[in-house]
């Protein structure tokens, strides 16, 4: 022989074609043959199909057997194959399972009428629903098995394999000894005759047991959970289908051809292997808005960033005005968030949550000095041991007002705009690099703002754009906000737009459409007379012309010192809310949410009371989707969800 592995198997399905009653399943993310239902003659061959050149079976080989075993009765013997000849009863060669043992026949015709020997391994506990791969290794009188890759259990006996077994007219039956009884009611994946070697350590160097393969037959192998436009499978199957309900479960090749019912969503999705394909949603559409939680704050609360820590839960980190008590990190827990820690910051501005590989990272905008007079930004880094974030590295910033996080062509950065410096508005805002060598974050470049507020970060295909929000110059509000292009390894002009004391940029795309909004705070000229009122203003979105590679007005909203956009879909439809603060008079204004009306832009949808309403956080849990917004006026957040029908 040429140590080829003959695959018994495979031999069964010639060219794909199963026997009538034969049936392909998948469990777990593997294809199985079962056989119960067909007739046992209809799962033979003739031995000379796999010993073309031999009619001998070999002396020395192994068997490698990946099946599926269901619960057996505990009188009851099942048979995985046998090898017999035409006109006798008697097992030449086969393999049995009864509950916890394993037993392998051989014919010896040493002895005088020939005699049939049994070895048998006990403590071999298979009836578990799990994929178990056998490997049976067989030299004269020693026989070794290993399950799983495990310790081999290793029997000697007096009768050696015989070194000249005839199967001359003999066939080959699977999962049967040539009649019902007996016959194998599991699921066979793989069935491999590797003569002259032990075939244990080529299967045990798979890094993947359910890899651990020699021959399966093409009906088994996979194949992408949908076929080409149109195309049927060319090989169909059934599978033992499992519907998950609840949160998002995982999707690996463990769950492959598993069902998972969102309830929140009333979808219906199906696990390809790697993720959950969408089989049936209801598409959802936002009804109102209600009332969901108050949560009361250390103080009036100027930014609010929701994040999640994979494994840990959901976060919202508020940034407060005053110290004490500093700033809070709040946990979703139970449907509501309630305090988790407490963090020293001086009249925090924002919150940036951001991860470099397996390092998660949270930074404060601080605007104001220490006690001992000292101005500067921290950043905190999560302590897996600790569940908490702990001081990282502290940057020299004035009157930080945001902080930026983005990664391009490989690397780390972090932006931060800087307000003011004494009565000088007119200053450079920071970009550093992240230094993998000494693990901190190193100046990069610098830009110069003018009383900037914000920094917003994104890519249009292979460029990556930085917008800066520039609020005030010293004199006027009335002045040009910039979007920066990234070329040759720095941030270069791209366009001027001419702002009103911006305070927010946000990007969003609605299909293959990329929109820019800036919301403008307050019109204030020293050297023009004063409008009827500063604060009712005209925010405007803009959209990514491509042909003139620029961002062109697109529509126009009015405002009332608009502080913050937040872009959020619900279902098929989009939405923008704006954070309005002020409107000359009162901080009790209504913050509107706009719907996409398509050709009509964004129309007003819902008006929301909030008192100085400074930012807006959506966000989505199992339960539903909500959203937050901070007031900058009173120690009161609110969390709003989003009634859906």
């Amino acid at each position: 022989t040429d140590l080829r592995p003959l695959d018994i198997l495979s031999e069964v399905v010639p060219a794909g074609r199963l026997a009538r009653g034969m049936r392909v399943f998948q469990v777990q993310g593997l294809r199985g043959f079962q056989l119960a239902a067909a007739r046992p003659r209809a799962l033979a061959f003739p031995a000379s199909r796999l010993f073309v050149h031999c009619n001998r079976f070999p002396e020395e080989f192994s068997i490698i057997v990946t099946l599926r075993v269901l619960g057996v009765p505990a009188k009851r013997n099942e048979y995985i194959f046998t090898l017999m000849a035409e006109e006798s009863p008697s097992v030449l060669v086969g393999l049995r399972y009864a509950p916890h043992k394993l037993h392998f026949l051989f014919w010896s015709q040493e002895r005088a009428g020939g005699w049939q020997t049994r070895v048998t391994f006990p403590n071999v506990s298979l009836s578990d629903n799990q994929w178990h791969t056998l490997v049976l290794a067989v030299s004269g009188q020693s026989f070794s098995l290993t399950v799983d890759c495990s310790i081999p259990k290793d029997v000697m006996v007096e009768t050696p394999f015989p070194a000249s077994l005839s199967v001359k007219g003999a066939s080959f039956y699977l999962g049967n000894r040539r009649r019902r009884k007996g016959l194998f009611t599991g699921l066979l994946r793989q069935l491999v005759l590797l003569p002259g070697a032990d075939a244990t350590p080529r299967i045990c160097a798979a890094k993947n047991l359910k890899e651990a393969t020699l021959s399966v037959p093409a009906v088994l192998q996979d194949l992408p959970a949908k076929p080409a436009s149109n195309e049927v499978l060319k090989y169909p199957y059934e599978t033992d289908t499992k519907v998950t309900l609840g949160s998002r479960p995982p999707c690996t090749k463990q769950e492959k051809a598993q069902f998972w019912f969102n309830a929140s969503r009333r979808g219906l999705y199906l696990c390809n292997g790697s993720a959950w394909i969408s089989m049936l949603e209801v598409k959802q559409k936002l009804d109102y808005v209600e009332e969901y939680q108050n949560l009361v704050t250390n103080s009036e609360t100027m930014g609010v960033e929701v994040f999640a820590i994979p494994k840990v839960g959901l976060f919202a980190a508020t940034a407060n005005r005053y110290t004490p008590p500093g700033s809070a990190i709040y946990k979703w827990t139970d449907g509501k968030f309630v305090p988790y820690q407490n963090i020293p910051t001086y009249q925090a501005q924002s919150w940036k949550y951001f991860t470099i590989g397996k390092k998660i990272f949270l930074a404060v905008a601080n605007f104001e000095q220490n006690d001992r007079g000292q101005e500067f930004s921290v950043i905190y880094k999560w302590s897996r041991r600790k569940e908490k974030f702990i001081p990282y590295q502290r940057i020299t910033t004035h009157s930080a007002r945001d902080w930026e996080a983005f990664v391009i062509e490989g690397e780390a950065f972090l932006a931060v705009v800087n307000h003011r410096e004494g009565n000088n508005h007119n200053i450079d805002s920071v970009i550093y690099r992240w230094n993998p060598r000494t693990g901190l974050f190193e100046t990069n470049q610098t830009i110069p703002t003018s009383g900037a507020y914000d920094w917003e970060f994104f890519t249009i295909g292979p460029y990556s754009f930085l917008a800066v929000a520039n609020t005030f110059n010293g004199t006027s509000t009335k002045i040009y906000s910039h979007i920066y292009i990234w070329l040759s390894g720095s941030f270069q002009l791209f366009q001027s737009i001419l702002t009103f004391g911006a305070a927010d940029w946000e990007v969003f795309r609605i299909g293959e459409r990329v929109f820019l909004a800036v919301a403008n705070s307050h019109s204030y000229d020293s050297g023009m007379p004063a409008p009827s009122n500063f604060y009712a203003i005209n925010s405007s979105i803009y959209e990514l012309n491509i042909t003139a590679q620029m961002f062109v007005k697109f529509q126009d909203l009015l405002t009332y010192s608009a502080l913050d956009w937040e872009f959020f879909s619900v279902g098929d439809d989009s939405f923008l809310v704006v954070a309005n603060s002020f409107d000359g008079f009162t901080f009790s204004v209504n913050s509107i949410i706009y719907r996409w009306q398509g050709y009509e832009g964004f129309v007003a949808a819902h008006h929301l009371p909030t008192v100085g309403c400074r930012d807006w956080e959506a966000f989505h849990t199992a339960e539903g989707s909500y959203l937050l917004y901070s007031s900058a006026k009173e120690p009161l957040s609110k969390v709003l969800k989003l009634k859906t029908t």
